[in-house]
This record gives C-alpha cells, sequence and structure tokens, in this order.
C-alpha cells in the first residue's frame, strides 16, 4: 500500500536510533532517545492551504531534521511511519 500525503504534508520514516551510548554501552530501546533524522518517503502537492501558497522544498529520498514531537505515527505493510507537515522539518541534512 502507498501512501499520498495531501496538501503540505509529508511522509517520512526514522533512521535507526543509537544502540549504544559514546561510551560503548548498548541501551536499552525505553532508554534510546527518538531519533530526529528521517528519510523523506512521499511528499504532497503543496498548492493553497489555510489561504497561503505553499511550495514543497522537500523531495522524496532527502535526509531532514524533525521537529521534536512532529507528526502522527502510522504503520503501513509493518513500516512505521509518521506524517507531518512541512513546517514541522527544521531542516535538510545533505
Amino acid at each position: 500500500m502507498a501512501l499520498k500525503p495531501l496538501g503540505d504534508r509529508v511522509v517520512v520514516k526514522f533512521t535507526q536510533a543509537e544502540e549504544t551510548s559514546k561510551g560503548g554501552i548498548i541501551l536499552a530501546a525505553s532508554a534510546q532517545e527518538k531519533p530526529q533524522v528521517a528519510e523523506v518517503v512521499a511528499v504532497g502537492p503543496g498548492g493553497v492551504v489555510d489561504g497561503k501558497e505553499i511550495v514543497m522544498e522537500v523531495k522524496p529520498g532527502d535526509k531532514v531534521i524533525l521537529s521534536k514531537y512532529a507528526g502522527t505515527e502510522v504503520k503501513i505493510d509493518g513500516e512505521e511511519l509518521i506524517i507531518v507537515k512541512q513546517g514541522d522539518i527544521l531542516a535538510i541534512v545533505d
């Protein structure tokens, strides 16, 4: 199943969380910090949203940094994805 976001929405997939600390200690899943770097999977068309013209600045494959508690989590075909507004994306990582 493919997701096609609407308006200024973007579908992203988080990269793996750090499993070891800087000192080499293996962290339990509950102690791992939620990653903020994600990969863009799909991008909405943009357009006019709430009376403002929205131009999409990200594209599938981009690595981005998200706001810490942004988005709605969904699980499609066993894969965990997040749907966020483009405004919740803070930066594109080169």
